[in-house]
Order: structure tokens, then C-alpha cells, then sequence
């Protein structure tokens, strides 16, 4: 990839956007401005830094001609000074610039839809969903997004056989994106009484949330089953069949909400949730072919990989995507997973950056 020519012409986009934006014409087409106001939004911050190597290249150069011109050992001693400082921020500048010329996922902004759900071991693979759901709210919780519960089975000791929640915030589905899998843990439960470690585990799926304008669905496309919610029974159990399941007829993609307190609150949020997964299909259908021609450090995604460990008696945490090993696992399980999260985001840079390089080739 040519970098500066790649700058360049981002550039001149960018003051074709601000002309187009300018023009009364756009201004009436509500979904034609907007789409020019996001990608204003995404090319603003690139040419302004783009400007500041600019800035600095011109400084270095400025130093090797006053260098090549001066016979003073002193100002020599300040002009290398100069250019050294201008050509330090340059190569930084150059770094996040190529950062940022890598394509962006645009569902990476997104809200998320996460689903956990109790694997192999029984009751502690529901009781280790329920740390995987507490960990993950509290992580949205320091992040500050907000967390909302979708359905929820919970298991018999405690814990959940499956859950699904959505985390709302700029950005939480390209951090939460690399949790899907299979989570593995490994501890002695509160119910073994011979000190054994017992292995178990739960899977995570992470979807993007879709919005209205992502993708249309036919009408005639769905169905729809009311039923019971239940309940823990008195005053608190559902009279009413107030839940809700939605049956995609052509995919066959089928989603509940049971946690709303009337039939049109979870029609609504069971219809949100099928239009993520729908949207996470079409996703994954476009994306296929690419993922299949190159190795990845970061797979697909897919549930029947084992993505991580957490392993108590060691107490570590050992994603094996990326060979990464972290300790303390009380904090991580408390939703200190930044190190983590970053680990892996800077994985999945340097995998597109790669691709990226092999199809300029």
C-alpha cells in the first residue's frame, strides 16, 4: 500500500463529504446525510493527524537542509537535536496512521447481544455461567455501558443453565466480539467433598446488535407463539401468556424473551434479538469465503472451539488463542478484563493488518 497516496486520497474524500454535506440537496434526504455524517466522522480524525506527519516531515526536512548549510558545531548540536525530536514524532504518527488506513468493522461500534450458556458438568457448568454473566456485567458496568437481561433459565443450585443480555455502549461489540466460544474451568465445587478438581464448561455467543436500517425482514417471514413465563410461583408468577418466541421460517432462527412484564415488551425485544442474529448471519455469510483462505490467531468464533481456561487452583487464565496467561482470576472474574480485551483487539489488528498487506501484494 502506497501510504501517503492511500492519505491523499482519503483527503480529498473527506472535502468531497464536507461539499456534499454543504449542499441543501443532502440536507433533505435525512438517510443520505447521515450516512455522509458518519463517514465525515470517520475521516475527520485520520487527515487531522495525517496533518501533524505532514507537519513533522516537514520539520525533519527543514533540519537536513539547515544542517547541510551551517559550519557551527553548536547549531549543528541543536538542528540534530530538532530533527531527531520531529522525526521520533513522525514514526509514531506513521504507526497510528497505518492503524487507522486498516478497514474497520462497522459493527464493531455496536451494541451487544450475549448469550451464555451451561455446558458440559452439570451444575457447576450453570453456577460457572453465572460467574461468566457477573464478570461480563461488571466489566460493562466500569466501562460504563448498561446491561439489560433478555431470558434467562436459571440452574438448580444457583448460576444459569442459559441467559441472554444485551450490553449497550459505543463500542461493546468490537470488545466483547472474541468471547464467543467454549470457556473452560477447572475447580473443586462446593459439592465435592474429596477435594477433587472437576472440569466444566459453558459457551458464549456474542452477536451484534442490528438496528431497523442493517437489514428488512418479510413480515410474512415470521411467526409468532405466545406462552407462560415462568416463575418462581405466589405472587410472582406470570397468569398471563406474556412471553414471547419469534420463528424465522426461512432460517429456522428461533428466539424467547420471557423478562419483560407484557407480551408487547418482548415482542418487541424478541424481534430486536432475531434481527441481530439474522444480521450476524448475513455477516458471516459475506465474511466466509476471506476467513477461510488465511490462518487466523483469533478463529471464527465457532462454539465447539475452547477458546480459554480459567483455572482455579493455579489461579490463572489461559486464552489459548493467543497464548496469553493472566493471574488473579478473583479481579478478572470481577470484570477487570481490560487487559485481556486489549490483547486480543490488538491480535485481531495485526491479523487484518497482515491480510490487509498479502491482498495489496
Amino acid at each position: 500500500m502506497d501510504f501517503k497516496a492511500a492519505l491523499d486520497k482519503l483527503r480529498e474524500e473527506l472535502r468531497e463529504v464536507e461539499k456534499s454535506l454543504s449542499d441543501p440537496a443532502v440536507l433533505g434526504k435525512q438517510n443520505r446525510f447521515r450516512e455522509l455524517s458518519v463517514r465525515h466522522a470517520e475521516l475527520q480524525p485520520v487527515i487531522e493527524t495525517y496533518h501533524r506527519y505532514l507537519e513533522a516531515e516537514g520539520q525533519v526536512h527543514e533540519a537536513d537542509e539547515l544542517l547541510a548549510e551551517t559550519d557551527s558545531e553548536e547549531m549543528r548540536e541543536f538542528l540534530q537535536a530538532e530533527r531527531e525530536t520531529a522525526a521520533t514524532g513522525m514514526a509514531e504518527l506513521e504507526e497510528e496512521l497505518t492503524r487507522m488506513l486498516v478497514p474497520k468493522d462497522p459493527a464493531d461500534t455496536k451494541n451487544a447481544v450475549v448469550e451464555i450458556r451451561a455446558g458440559t458438568g452439570g451444575d457447576e457448568a450453570g453456577l460457572f455461567a453465572g460467574d461468566l454473566f457477573d464478570m461480563y456485567s461488571r466489566y460493562a458496568e466500569l466501562k460504563g455501558w448498561t446491561t439489560a437481561v433478555v431470558a434467562d433459565t436459571p440452574s438448580d443450585m444457583g448460576g444459569y443453565k442459559e441467559i441472554v443480555f444485551t450490553v449497550a455502549g459505543k463500542g461493546a461489540y468490537g470488545a466483547l466480539r472474541h468471547e464467543s466460544g467454549v470457556h473452560r474451568v477447572q475447580r473443586v465445587p462446593e459439592t465435592e467433598s474429596q477435594g477433587r478438581i472437576h472440569t466444566s464448561a459453558a459457551t458464549v455467543a456474542v452477536l451484534p446488535e442490528a438496528e431497523d436500517i442493517d437489514l428488512e425482514i418479510d413480515a410474512s417471514d415470521l411467526e409468532f407463539d405466545t406462552f407462560r413465563a415462568g416463575g418462581p410461583g405466589g405472587q410472582h408468577m406470570q397468569k398471563n401468556d406474556t412471553a414471547v418466541r419469534v420463528t424465522h421460517k426461512t432460517t429456522g432462527i428461533s428466539v424467547a424473551c420471557t423478562n419483560e412484564r407484557s407480551q408487547r415488551q418482548n415482542r418487541d425485544k424478541a424481534l430486536q434479538i432475531l434481527r441481530s442474529k439474522l444480521y450476524e448471519a448475513e455477516l458471516r455469510k459475506q465474511q466466509q469465503e476471506i476467513a477461510e483462505s488465511r490462518k487466523s490467531q483469533i478463529k471464527s468464533g465457532d462454539r465447539s472451539e475452547k477458546i480459554r481456561t480459567y483455572n482455579f487452583p493455579q489461579d490463572r487464565l489461559t486464552d489459548h488463542r493467543i497464548g496469553l496467561t493472566l493471574h488473579n482470576l478473583p479481579a478478572l472474574l470481577s470484570g477487570e478484563i481490560d487487559d485481556l480485551i486489549e490483547a486480543l483487539a490488538e491480535a485481531r489488528y495485526q491479523e487484518r493488518l497482515a491480510a490487509q498487506a498479502t491482498v495489496s501484494e
